[in-house]
Order: structure tokens, then C-alpha cells, then sequence
């Protein structure tokens, strides 16, 4: 006992401090959480924009990342320094400054580059562990990728229920801190909590309302949150999107599909075969043989030159009568309604241009769906871990 009184004395109470800094207060499956990597977390917190209970989120974040790191060690997954160098320079790139430029912030802060690099490293880690085991069960199928396509489209389509929060971000410090805060809005319980942020800190005007908007086209949304709400089933919360000088997260309150209704017809393609007068069987037989508009230069071989005519014209510019023909015809379906005085003349449509709609990322709507099944699994592991886990306070 003396030889310790004299070394603590040795030590002096500063140095003592410092070793309790490092003193393990949690201990998470045996992987320890000191008061300093608490404080760390905190400091990074207040600098990334989160405002409340920060001790609160500091300790579940570490217990969470303590967790997920675990996880990707049981399954023999590692990081590079290369990997976290190039995760903080994505990261920075969301305030658009570099990641020398934000680490230079954070340790103005008093938060240390090795601090964010954990929290960094264990983010790739998680993402890493989430594709491992979750991957193969994430296929998405052609049928739902045309069904988000379908309610995309701005023909048909479906309409929206939401409720916003809408964040400014008109600098890159502005950007950084609202990304940070979206961050937290985007993990709300329920709809009642983002209500209430919404009405806290939203810039809309619609924060009056909780956020709430009416309905509107779904086609109405920006294409970078479109893709997103065909993911998410009603009640859920948006991850946050970056739109120009601003940040917004969106609860999808309800999604609505319409009947689809007739895109606008520019132009149609048909081939008209003209027979000799009195020659009503020569066409009925023709039309009877002819499964598509190619077939008929094979047909029309033994006819005088110019019967056959194969023409697209935009649909103010079609004779009128053969315009009314083609209006009751699918593609390749022949009608033997229309005559040249007292010849017969066979109409088969060949095809219709239609307008065209914005052009639909379906590389995007197939990403935007996996990685909304792979947040599912991933949320629902994480659960799992946390029950499974042994927590214990070590002071």
C-alpha cells in the first residue's frame, strides 16, 4: 500500500485525471467505452449539429458502433486507412470542402482525427457487414423495378401524402450542420415526434402544420426524393437529401396509386396497301395473312408499284379517315374500314409515338430499392445484437 500511495503521489493528481480519461465507464461484450472517447463523441456531435441529450447519443452511438464492429470482426472484415481516408473525403464532400479542410474544423472543435476515423471506419465496417449478410436476400426484380417506374412516370402514376422538414444549407458550414440535424430527424420514432421538429426547426412554411402538405403528384417531387418514397412503405421517414441551398427530410404519410390514364399520342406509323376496285377478297385475305407491318412487302409483291405506302406522320396530318381506322388498332391490327373511291384499302398500324416523360434513372429506382431492404435488415440486426449483448456499467 505504501509503495502506491508514493507512486500516486509520484503521479500527482493531474496524471492521475488523465489515467482516469481512459478508465473504462461501459464495457460492451468486453470492448471497452472510456469517459474520453464519451467526451469525443460528444464534441462531435455539437460540431455536426445535434442539439439535444448529446451525452444521450454520444453513449448509444458508441454502444451501436462497438456492436457493429464486433460484428464485422466475427465475419473477418477489415478496413483500410486508405478506405477511411477516402469515407472522410465523401463525407466532407456533403459541406463541399475537403476532408483535410474538415478534419482542420474538428480539431478546432477539440475533436481529435483519430475520433472521427473511428466513427468513420466503423460506418464503412457496418455497411460491409450489412451487404455480407443481406446481400444475397436484397434481389430486386424486374416487375419491382416497373412498378416503381409506373408510379414514377408522370402518365398514371400515383399521389403523395407528406409531411417535411426543410433545413437551410446556403454554405458549406450551413450544409454541415443541417445534414448532421436531418441526420437525427431521419431516426424520429414516429410522426408525431417529426411534427413536432418540424414546427422546432423547419424552415417551410408549411412548419406551422407539422410539416404536413396535401396531397400532390408524385410526379410533382424531385426526382432525387421520387425514387426514394417508392421504397418506403407509409409511416416512414426519409433519409436526408441534399436540393440546392437546402436539406429536407420527408414522412411519407400515405402514397395513393392512380388509374393510369392515356399518354398523349404525337405521331403514329401505318402502312396502307391499296387494291383494285371491287377487290374486297385480295384484302381480306392479305389482312388475314399479315401478323406485322414487315410482312407486308413480302404480300404486296404482285401488285403495281406504289400500293404499298409506309409512312409515320404526327397525328394532326393523318387523313381523317384513316385517322378514325387506326384509333380502334393496336400495334400490327389491320382494319378494311377505308376506301379509295371504289378501291379497298387495307390500314395497319404499326406503331405510336408518344410524348415523351422525363427520363427515369432505373439503375437509380433498383439502388434506391436495395438499399431501403438492406436499411431494413440492418436495423432489425442491429436490434438483434443489442439484445444479445452484454452492457455493463463499470462506474
Amino acid at each position: 500500500m505504501g509503495v502506491l500511495l508514493v507512486v500516486i503521489a509520484t503521479l500527482g493528481p493531474s496524471t492521475a485525471l488523465a489515467q482516469g480519461q481512459f478508465s473504462p465507464v461501459l464495457r460492451v461484450n468486453d470492448k471497452a467505452i472510456t469517459p474520453y472517447e464519451l467526451e469525443q463523441r460528444t464534441r462531435l456531435l455539437r460540431v455536426l449539429g445535434a442539439t439535444a441529450s448529446l451525452e444521450t447519443l454520444a453513449r448509444e452511438a458508441l454502444i451501436d458502433e462497438r456492436l457493429q464492429v464486433e460484428a464485422a470482426e466475427t465475419l473477418g472484415l477489415t478496413v483500410t486507412e486508405d478506405e477511411v481516408t477516402q469515407g472522410i473525403a465523401e463525407f466532407a464532400e456533403r459541406g463541399n470542402v475537403t476532408g483535410e479542410a474538415l478534419l482542420a474544423q474538428l480539431g478546432s472543435a477539440g475533436v481529435a482525427e483519430e475520433t472521427f476515423r473511428d466513427f468513420v471506419s466503423a460506418g464503412i465496417l457496418w455497411r460491409e457487414v450489412v451487404r455480407a449478410r443481406f446481400g444475397p436476400r436484397t434481389q430486386v426484380s424486374e416487375a419491382d423495378v416497373e412498378r416503381a417506374v409506373a408510379l414514377s412516370g408522370r402518365t398514371g402514376g400515383a399521389r403523395v401524402l407528406l409531411s417535411e422538414i426543410l433545413l437551410p444549407a446556403r454554405n458549406p458550414q450551413e450544409a454541415e450542420a443541417a445534414e448532421a440535424r436531418a441526420r437525427q430527424f431521419s431516426q424520429l420514432p414516429n410522426a408525431a415526434a417529426f411534427e413536432q421538429a418540424a414546427r422546432d426547426f423547419s424552415a417551410a412554411q408549411s412548419r406551422a402544420n407539422g410539416g404536413r402538405i396535401d396531397w400532390i403528384p408524385l410526379s410533382a417531387v424531385p426526382a432525387e426524393l421520387r425514387n426514394t418514397l417508392l421504397t418506403l412503405p407509409p409511416g416512414s421517414i426519409t433519409e436526408p437529401v441534399r436540393l440546392q441551398n437546402a436539406v429536407v427530410v420527408l414522412l411519407l404519410r400515405a402514397l395513393e396509386e392512380l388509374p393510369p390514364t392515356d399518354p398523349t399520342v404525337l405521331a403514329a406509323e401505318y402502312a396502307t396497301v391499296t387494291f383494285a376496285p371491287g377487290d374486297a377478297s385480295d384484302a381480306r385475305e392479305m389482312a388475314a395473312a399479315a401478323d406485322s407491318c414487315d410482312d407486308l412487302y413480302g404480300l404486296t409483291r404482285g401488285l403495281p408499284d406504289g400500293s404499298l405506302i409506309r409512312e409515320t406522320r404526327a397525328v394532326g396530318d393523318i387523313p381523317a379517315d384513316i385517322a378514325r381506322a387506326l384509333e380502334s388498332l393496336d400495334g400490327d391490327e389491320v382494319s378494311l374500314d377505308v376506301t379509295r373511291g371504289e378501291s379497298p384499302l387495307l390500314v395497319m398500324l404499326c406503331g405510336r409515338t408518344t410524348e415523351v416523360s422525363e427520363d427515369i434513372d432505373r439503375a437509380e429506382v433498383r439502388r434506391q430499392l436495395v438499399n431501403q431492404r438492406l436499411g431494413s435488415y440492418a436495423s432489425g440486426y442491429l436490434a438483434e445484437l443489442r439484445a444479445d449483448a452484454v452492457i455493463v456499467e463499470t462506474r
